[in-house]
């Protein structure tokens, strides 16, 4: 017996493994290997990269519009967020060599493969950056480097959409064409909220529009996405996925309209704000991993997409 999304049981033919009159899978196993990647550390990792990679590509405006705090914070927010990005891969890998045998080949075809060069570059470039920064030696070399890892950020924070994309994973599967749009709007969120709460209010224009730019993005986005799944989007609207995913939209909303109405004029707004902004961000993450792992292991998302084709091509 499997348990359907109103909470009612199917309950397979003994001899054929039919449920409900349909073959979904037999005895309502799962048709895919659910991946086994553990929820902390990867949907650690998709969080922590997209708010390094955003965080850099925020620096690097703040350096050239001559905020020169927002720059420094954002900046060292980066270095942060990659390093612990870094340790959760590596965890999650079990053992350091794996990531450096990615490193052996350039596979195009491959994204955990072109995903390992992007933070192979951009990493140095950051860690370089907020080095310079910090003791103030070499600053044309290291603005140079943060306008590289401003640049190689925004590659950081959506290739893991494209990544877990690249897998049978029917809620990451389906949406593979907006994913790494809806990645990218989040990072902006997380990045935004986190110069929100690092930057005096002075300097934090640029937090807030980028923070604005994320949440309107993650609306339009998220809507083509939920479209997209079809009968999928039942495993984003129901349990650990769905409320993590509802309140992330509460989340950006308020985060959003606080600092646009008092983020400016009051510093404790711009903190709360700023907060509510990365938590956003991190539930959006948490919860495209949790539906990802619910869809898995339903046998009916990865067959009834496939019926719906089959039947839009004409049975062919």
């Amino acid at each position: 017996m499997t348990a359907t999304g109103n909470g009612r049981m199917r309950v397979p033919d003994a001899r054929t493994g039919v449920q409900d009159g349909r073959r979904d899978s037999y005895y309502g196993m799962s048709v895919i290997n659910p991946p086994v990647w553990e929820e902390r550390e990867i949907a650690g990792y998709l969080f922590l990269g997209g708010l390094a990679g955003a965080s850099s590509l925020l620096a690097a405006v703040a350096e050239a519009t001559d905020r020169p705090r927002l720059a420094r914070r954002s900046g060292l927010c980066a270095s942060g967020a990659i390093a612990l990005s870094y340790a959760a891969l590596i965890k999650d890998l079990g053992r350091p060599e794996r990531f450096l045998n990615m490193l052996r080949v350039v596979k195009p075809t491959s994204p955990m493969n072109i995903g390992t060069w992007i933070l192979v570059v951009y990493g140095p470039l950051n860690f370089g950056a907020s080095a310079a920064q910090l003791t103030g030696r070499l600053r044309v070399l290291g603005r140079l480097a943060g306008v590289g890892a401003g640049a190689t950020g925004t590659l950081v924070s959506t290739y893991t959409g494209a990544l877990i994309a690249d897998t049978a994973v029917p809620a990451w599967h389906e949406g593979h064409r907006e994913l790494p749009f809806l990645f990218a709007s989040s990072a902006a969120i997380a990045a935004g909220g986190a110069g929100l709460m690092l930057a005096p209010r002075r300097e934090n224009s640029p937090a807030w529009r980028l923070a604005l730019l994320g949440g309107v993005g993650e609306l339009i986005v998220g809507q083509l996405y939920e479209h997209r799944l079809g009968v999928v989007k039942e495993a984003l609207d129901t349990g650990r996925a769905g409320r993590r995913m509802k309140l992330a939209k509460a989340l950006t909303a308020a985060g959003v309209l606080s600092a646009g109405l008092l983020g400016r004029r009051s510093r404790a707004a711009a903190v709360a704000s700023g907060a509510a902004l990365v938590a956003s961000s991190a539930l959006t993450r948490f919860g495209i991993f949790a539906a990802g792992m619910q869809s898995a292991e339903d046998p009916r998302f990865t067959v009834e997409p496939q019926r719906a084709r089959r039947q839009t091509m004409g049975g062919r």
